[in-house]
This record gives structure tokens, sequence and C-alpha cells, in this order.
């Protein structure tokens, strides 16, 4: 069993495992929406608090083909995270995704998460609109267990809905609450450490084994959604 000490230091490692490469500029950084601690829970329309991000009002299934063959099957939740899977479903129906590599895989010292989503293939780029010389941003967003409304732009510590088990997706971020683009990752295990800190907004219902078998620079051949399209509200 971990000491105290040593499971301090394993968390590190592996919670910095999921920050993005990039630092944010202070440009980016001062356009960046934040929540202070102290502010209540949001949870007025989501339309009126970020126009112009997609959005997700339901579920959607998406099949993502990994290596040529491999192919895994992801619901993504709506309904408690309509924002971190509108803007998923949005990149995959954009073919984002195509082509791109798993740039970082986690499995030492225990299992943990295979990421991908990066432009860049080096853990430090997002999605950058036609026209567009920053990256589109999307706010943190958990959905306490039981709410009404997800909670955005601030980690908690209580329960979420949506939960870091085994087979979960989430999105990735770097120290801004609000810095997640297009960088998502699968987790190996249950993290419970990781609950109201990440975004998780589906999970993985066919092919959950092939997780366990992507290696760094593995390709992402294709990611097209199969179900739910009429869901996704631009």
């Amino acid at each position: 069993m971990q000491k105290p000490f040593q499971r301090v230091i394993v968390v590190s490692l592996l919670v910095g495992a999921l920050m993005l490469g990039g630092c944010d500029s202070p440009k980016q950084q001062a356009a960046t929406p934040t929540t202070s601690p102290s502010s209540t829970p949001t949870s007025s329309p989501i339309t009126n608090q970020f126009p112009g991000l997609p959005r997700l009002n339901g579920t959607a299934t998406v099949v993502m083909t990994v290596n040529g063959n491999k192919q895994i099957t992801i619901e993504l939740d709506g309904n408690n995270a309509p924002i971190s899977a509108g803007n998923f479903v949005d990149l995959v129906q954009r073919k984002f995704y195509d082509g791109l590599s798993f740039h970082r895989v986690v499995r030492q010292p225990q299992p943990f998460v295979v990421q991908g989503g990066d432009p860049k293939g080096n853990g430090s780029g997002g999605y950058i609109p036609a026209g567009s010389s920053t990256e589109r941003r999307i706010p943190l967003e958990i959905k306490p267990k039981g709410a009404s409304a997800p909670v955005y732009s601030k980690t908690m510590t209580d329960i979420p809905e949506l939960q870091h088990k085994r087979g979960a997706i989430a999105m990735a971020r770097s120290q801004s609450p609000d810095s997640a683009s297009s960088q998502f990752y699968f987790t190996l295990a249950d993290i419970s450490f990781l609950d109201g800190n990440y975004a998780v907004f589906g999970r993985i219902t066919k092919g959950l084994e092939i997780i366990d078998t992507i290696q760094q620079g593995d390709k992402i051949t294709s990611a097209k959604v199969t179900q739910g399209i009429e869901n996704l509200k631009k």
C-alpha cells in the first residue's frame, strides 16, 4: 500500500499528464472567462452563457476507428455535459480528428489515460476555426450529482453525475479551467481523484478493450457520428 507522500507524488505525475503542453499567452488568459471559487453555480440557459459554442441537446454516438480497423463506440452525454459533448460532436462532424494521433499514453506507474486530439501532435495544440487566429476554448463543465444544471468554470469537490470510470471520455485542459479545446482522453481505469477537476462527457460502450492496446503515435483513422446528429445545435 502506498504511503501518503508516495500517493501525492503519483497523483501529481498522473494529473500532469492531462495538462496541455502549451501555455496560455497573457492575451489568451485575459480573454478566457473564469469564475472565482466563491461564485455560485451557473444555472442560466447555456445559450445565453456561452453564445456561439456548439451544444448537444441529448445523446449522440460516435464510432472512432483506430489504426485502420479497430473500432471504438462512444456514447456522448449532452444531457449532463451539453457543451463538452457538443464541442466533440461538432469536431467529429468537421472530420477534425481524422488522421490525428494519440500523443500521450500513460500506463505507468499504474493504468491512467490515452490522450489525443491535438493537431500539432505534441500536446500543445487545439482547434482553430476557419478565419480565426485563436483556438476555440470551452468552459470546464461539471454537473454535480442530483443537480439540475452543470457548474461552469470551476473545479469542485461534489460527486459529479459523470465520473472517471474506466472507459470514460473527458476533455484535457491546461491550468486554466476554461482552456479545453479539442484534446480528449480515455480513462484506462477508475480514476476518482480526477472527478470534479476535468469534464467527463461520455463513455465507451463497445470496444473498451481496444484502448488497452493503443500506443503513443497510433492514429485515429476516422471518427463518425452514427446516431444523434440531430441533437447537435450550433
